[in-house]
């Protein structure tokens, strides 16, 4: 095959709107926000009711000790697409839950830790 007929199919194979898989349509992207100063108090059934109000919430995760299993105050909510978690980040950033202050904004990739 010549170089452009090489060229020609590769241009075919990755048209806008279509995804990897070959279909048509726009593939939806989520994202984890990072969720902290929460009332140790604060269970996951609150933070899915209250993040469902700017969309559909994938997963919640609370962190918790190891030791104790008490909250540690954070934890980490995955909407199903970024517009939605930049609602989410919009309306709940700074907005009172529970007596405290909540922070959210996209969760960081975590870090390697040397020595775990």
């Amino acid at each position: 095959m010549s170089n452009m007929g090489l060229l020609l199919t590769r241009q075919r194979r990755s048209l806008p709107g279509e995804n990897p898989i070959g279909g048509k349509g726009k593939k939806l992207m989520s994202m984890k926000l990072y969720v902290g100063n929460l009332s140790f108090d604060t269970s996951s059934n609150e933070l899915q009711t209250l993040f469902a109000q700017t969309g559909k919430v994938e997963s919640v995760s609370l962190i918790e000790d190891r030791e104790t299993g008490r909250s540690r105050g954070f934890g980490f909510i995955e909407m199903s697409t970024k517009e939605e978690g930049a609602a989410a980040i919009a309306k709940f950033n700074g907005q009172d839950v529970g007596g405290r202050a909540l922070k959210v904004n996209e969760a960081k990739p975590r870090e390697n830790r040397a020595g775990f």
